[in-house]
């Protein structure tokens, strides 16, 4: 259990600050966690998501009395540098942070091929590394010690949408058998995680897939597919592109007038396609890690519910997702340093690795490969203008609407 006592919150900015002076990981009492971020580049705006979940969890635990690490109490803050949404400076910074700045304990940057890049260098120094935000399941492939995540794997992010779809053949007019799927994938590790998933699944249905198409590198135009979605007729688009590729989807499919019976993609929350397409996103299933209506809770923020007013009021906008993974990352943090008892970066490590704790964001347990094997995905559709969560049914605020009205 965590015991919090008061103390201020110091964040160093460093996407502005980009060689800021060293700053040792530990300074009396300080414990200062590093992290790249894409503060630019394409992952600009879950970047963003990401720090402010950072910050917000470092706020709230410092406001709440810190951390106490055997006799001592500590603040926490963190050192940022802009990764620029380019692997190759991420592993860059992530070198500067642990070898020129000291850095003892690391938090991941936003996507798994940042992470992907990063993680050698974390592993090569022995310097844990919580990351929130890089699902890909070949991250936990490497036998790699220092690496932990507390969401679920990409594999799982969309076969919701299968299992959906496949309940509700009756009303396509088909079997699941005859349902058929056309593929829209950003090709970095995620995403095609994400289609490994999905093809897995389709498998148990006999599902066909008749489009299998890889978005263009800048995410910007998805005209090629959504002609063939026209001829073909497919029952089930799926997308995933981050947040840039989800946009772009929403917006092509109603400036193209795109008909089909379902939608599902990734990213919907974090792209925000309500805000940004109101009714044009309407009927989208969405790919979930969390939702602000499920039944999480802990000592900390409260409920899932709590956290999601405390972000907009803090923010000025909901939480998608990325943002409460990356303050359950602190969380595990604080909570491992205080059962590890001293700032030795193997003692946390061990400690990180039997992490068995309840957040607002869910249940947080690692297995020997560093993935948080406790806490199931969750499907969104946009309903109203709002996000429903539709599935697992154990969870779900309402039923799914399958098809999607014509337009």
């Amino acid at each position: 259990m965590l015991h919090y006592r008061t103390f201020m919150i110091a964040a160093v900015a460093a996407a502005s600050l980009p060689f800021a002076a060293a700053n040792a990981q530990s300074d009396g009492s300080i414990i200062t966690l590093g992290a790249a971020v894409s503060l630019t580049g394409k992952y600009t705006t879950n970047g963003e998501h990401t720090k402010r979940g950072y910050d917000l969890a470092v706020k709230k635990i410092n406001e709440a009395g810190g951390v106490t690490v055997g006799d001592e109490t500590y603040k926490i803050e963190i050192k940022y540098y802009d990764d620029e949404s380019t692997p190759a400076r991420g592993a860059e910074l992530a070198e500067r942070l642990i070898q020129q700045d000291g850095i003892k304990f690391m938090l991941g940057p936003y996507s798994s091929g940042m992470t992907k890049a990063i993680a050698p260098v974390t592993e090569e120094h022995g310097v844990p590394m919580v990351e929130a935000n890089g699902a890909s399941r070949s991250l936990f492939t490497n036998n790699w010690k220092y690496l932990f995540a507390t969401l679920s794997t990409s594999e799982q992010y969309l076969t919701g949408a299968i299992t959906l779809v496949a309940k509700n053949a009756d009303d396509l007019g088909k079997e699941p058998e005859e349902i058929k799927v056309a593929m829209a994938f950003e090709n970095d590790p995620f995403s095609q995680d994400v289609r490994e998933g999905v093809l897995d699944d389709m498998k148990e249905y006999g599902m066909e897939a008749v489009i299998d198409d890889q978005l263009p590198r800048e995410l910007n135009d998805m005209t090629a597919t959504l002609t063939k979605v026209k001829a073909l007729k497919p029952d089930l688009l799926i997308v995933s592109g981050h947040s840039k590729g989800a946009a772009t989807a929403i917006r092509q499919i109603n400036e193209l007038k795109v008909n089909f019976p379902v939608l599902a993609m990734t990213h919907c929350d974090s792209a925000d396609i309500i805000g940004k397409f109101g009714d044009g996103a309407e009927h989208t299933l969405c790919a979930t890690q969390w939702a602000p209506t499920m039944s999480y809770s802990d000592e900390l923020f409260g409920s899932a519910q709590d956290f999601a007013k405390l972000f907009e009021e803090t923010y000025g906008y909901a939480p998608p997702y990325q943002a409460a993974e990356s303050a359950a990352a602190v969380q595990v943090y604080a909570d491992a340093f205080e059962r590890a008892g001293e700032l030795d970066s193997k003692k946390v490590r061990d400690a990180l690795a039997a992490t068995d704790m309840m957040t607002f964001y869910g249940p947080i347990k690692f297995d020997q490969a560093g993935k948080n094997i406790a806490k199931p995905m969750a499907l969104y559709q946009v309903l109203d203008g709002e996000y429903k969560v539709v599935w697992p049914s154990g969870v779900a605020d309402t039923e799914a609407v399958v098809p999607r009205p014509s337009t």
